[in-house]
């Protein structure tokens, strides 16, 4: 515990939190890109140590939240068919679909275990060799690798009842569509340090010199963030645009090589629509052709190409996802909008921006925005 606790040490905290006070002249706005980041923001007020003149944003680094609705609708059709088991991450379960969630069609009868890890979908296909068993392959580059593990082991062993719902995304081609949109106020970025562990950071240094933009590769406690934070702000008083890795005892350059190479060898990268932010090219994995018997859109028979929701309207999670709005900003949350009655996927995950909201300072904000 010595060594998480060196990163939680509030003396520590308070030290970078005044050499940010020290070195901020002028307005900036930072975005961080993982929803555990926004969760240790909130949870520990980071936000509210930083000077006037610093504005943090959250973006959208929770795949829960941006996994759109027709594929959860596929989720619930898998669930309900009569010989099909679905294995889900928990957190889906209450992600609303167009007309229901999988927590219901669970309540109902619908066949939704949870696991903690495709490895355990892959058990239950071996020992269920009668039913059909889809994992829902939900997630960034993160826990991609154990996906493709799962679906190598499955060929390898002939295991044709497996096979995916895959709706792994991208964070660096996300980056870029955040970048490039015309209402982007984002001045710097605080990566992943996760994302990062398994991919490096080759792939963010192009958008570095494309956008002239620093980027801080950041870990995940206190003084982890503060201290990222306070990397990107000297860079942009500085007039500088680099790639610096505040969380270098988890990410080398190249990240972890076995992990990158199995994902090459089982996905290719593809467009993938996000909940809230539309189709982003190149932003999203899928099974290559040598995999395409594990491919559950393509055993259920679903049309990939088909249209067959439209985000939620009340819901403003696109603008939230986006970083132009912040979760007490919008009119439902905490009221018509609770974790246990969710209208959007950011009241749902524990990666949620809105779920960390709602549980670390609900009233709190409300009461700052009248």
């Amino acid at each position: 515990m010595k060594f998480v606790s060196e990163y939680r040490d509030p003396k520590l905290a308070r030290h970078y939190a005044d050499a940010i006070a020290e070195v901020v002249t002028q307005p900036w706005t930072i975005e961080e890109i993982c929803g555990g980041q926004t969760h240790t923001i909130v949870k520990y007020g980071i936000d509210r140590m930083l000077p006037d003149l610093v504005t943090l944003v959250h973006g959208p680094g929770c795949p829960v939240c941006v996994t759109p609705i027709e594929i959860i609708d596929r989720a619930i059709s898998i669930a309900r068919h009569s010989n099909a088991i679905l294995c889900s991450f928990g957190d889906m379960l209450r992600v609303p679909g167009t007309q229901t969630d999988l927590l219901s069609v669970k309540a109902t009868g619908g066949q939704v275990q949870i696991v903690y890890s495709p490895l355990d979908a892959l058990e239950i296909a071996r020992n269920n060799r009668e039913r059909e068993v889809v994992f829902f392959a939900v997630g960034f580059e993160t826990t991609a690798p154990a996906t493709a593990m799962s679906v190598y082991q499955a060929a390898q062993q002939n295991l044709t009842n497996f096979s995916l719902l895959v709706s792994h995304v991208l964070v660096p081609p996300a980056m870029e569509a955040i970048l490039s949109a015309p209402q982007c106020r984002v001045q710097g970025f605080l990566a992943a340090g996760h994302v990062c562990t398994v991919m490096g950071y080759t792939e963010y240094e192009p958008i570095v010199e494309k956008y002239q933009i620093p980027i801080v590769v950041t870990g995940f406690e206190p003084v982890d963030i503060l201290q990222g934070i306070y990397l990107c702000l000297q860079q942009l008083e500085n007039g500088e645009s680099k790639l610096e890795n505040q969380y270098a005892r988890s990410v080398s350059r190249m990240g972890n090589q076995t992990a990158r190479d199995l994902m090459s060898q089982v996905f290719e990268v593809i467009p993938r629509r996000w909940r809230g932010l539309g189709e982003i090219s190149q932003s999203g994995l899928g099974l290559r052709s040598k995999y395409a018997a594990f491919d559950a859109d393509r055993k259920f028979g679903f049309d990939i190409d088909a249209e067959t929701a439209v985000d939620e309207t009340e819901c403003i999670s696109g603008e939230i996802l986006q970083g132009l709005k912040k979760p007490h900003e919008c009119p439902a949350f905490g009221t018509r909008c609770t974790p246990e009655h969710p209208l959007g996927a950011p009241m749902v995950s524990s990666e949620g921006a809105c779920a960390a909201y709602y549980r670390w300072r609900r009233g709190v904000e409300a009461v700052a925005s009248v």
